[in-house]
């Protein structure tokens, strides 16, 4: 009989195969039928490349939680909420919807997992003195974190392999902490992220041959808000170390990349009298591009911050959680700010 912990290995075979074998199919029909990403004038890349990267990741995923789930009724309306984003993905890459009906689609998939599968942040553990939560404030905070998660991928998802990559990242953590608090399903829909983004990467690492599209960064960004709402919900538990208030802590930082990111593009086109989801040159991604180091160096100078950030978290974990919170947030702006001083001061 198997082991049930050996299902979060399979599980992230399982997803790793199917996507890796899936999407050199999915590149020879984009292009064959030119549903493709032509570069215009803010783009980063050139030329043509194929869209629709998402679907792949979304079958390793989906098949794999149907093959290795432990309690299918757990996580049957995560899968539920996954199938609407996939198709709000799927028609906004093709036809393009409107930020209004493409969020609609977004809060019907939530109120799902929210309702339906009792997912949902029902207490701050303290941060700013919050703690329980009414029902209706959990509701609408939880739509709220989904919304800025999910949108937070699709920002960052503007060089090639970075998404993909911090999405291993995050998952990887996320599964780890699940695994550990011996939640395996939970464990099991991470590994199948990963598992999935690895074998995505492969196709998407500069010079990358496909995108994984808003289909993808929907799905992505839908997964990673469930596993951070887990995590801000149970925190980490041990037989020997007990940190159930530290979730929040955790969830922000095995995001800080793109948390951080958008929160900071939004405060400074505030400023400027811009909308915060208007287009625009001023990503810490473009500034790493406009300083010269390209796609590939790019992304890998973002992973390093996040498993910088990542590691040097585990230092804060004995402060208070408001102390630990702020200082991550100090140094994860001050190392996302060097890069435009350092533009700025080329351009000088």
């Amino acid at each position: 009989m198997v082991n049930p912990e050996n299902n979060i290995l399979f599980a992230l075979f399982t997803s790793f195969i199917i996507t890796y074998f899936a999407i050199p199919k999915i590149i020879f029909y984009a292009k064959k039928f030119k549903y493709v990403d032509v570069a215009g004038e803010r783009a980063s890349h050139k030329g043509s490349i194929p869209i629709f990267g998402g679907i792949a990741i979304f079958s390793g995923i989906i098949f794999s939680l149907l093959f290795w789930s432990k309690n299918l009724e757990n996580s049957q309306f995560i899968i539920a909420s996954l199938v609407i984003v996939f198709f709000v993905g799927i028609i906004d890459d093709l036809l393009g919807l409107t930020p209004s009906r493409k969020l609609l689609g977004q809060i019907i998939a939530i109120m799902i997992f929210i309702y339906l599968g009792e997912i949902q942040i029902d207490n701050m553990h303290g941060v700013l003195g919050v703690y329980k939560l009414p029902d209706i404030v959990a509701t609408l905070f939880t739509i709220f974190v989904v919304v800025v998660i999910t949108n937070g991928v699709n920002l960052i998802d503007g060089v090639d392999g970075l998404a993909c990559g911090v999405g291993i990242i995050s998952s990887f953590c996320f599964g780890v902490v699940a695994a550990i608090m011996n939640q395996l399903d939970m464990a099991i829909i991470a590994f199948s992220l990963m598992g999935s983004l690895l074998a995505f990467l492969k196709y998407n690492f500069h010079p990358a041959q496909i995108f994984m599209g808003d289909t993808g960064s929907l799905v992505v960004g839908m997964i990673l808000s469930v596993l951070a709402i887990n995590c801000i919900k149970y925190g980490l538990v041990t037989e020997t170390n007990g940190l159930p208030n530290k979730g929040p802590l955790l969830a922000i930082v095995f995001l800080s990349i793109p948390l951080f990111d958008s929160l900071r593009v939004f405060v400074v086109r505030a400023l400027k009298g811009d909308g915060p989801l208007t287009a625009g040159r001023d990503h810490i991604h473009h500034a790493l591009l406009d300083l010269g180091y390209g796609h590939k160096y790019t992304s890998l100078i973002l992973y390093a911050i996040s498993i910088l950030l990542i590691l040097g978290s585990y230092f804060l974990l004995e402060y208070n959680i408001n102390t630990g919170i702020a200082v991550l947030a100090g140094v994860s702006f001050f190392l996302l700010l060097i890069p435009f001083y350092m533009l700025r001061d080329k351009t000088k």
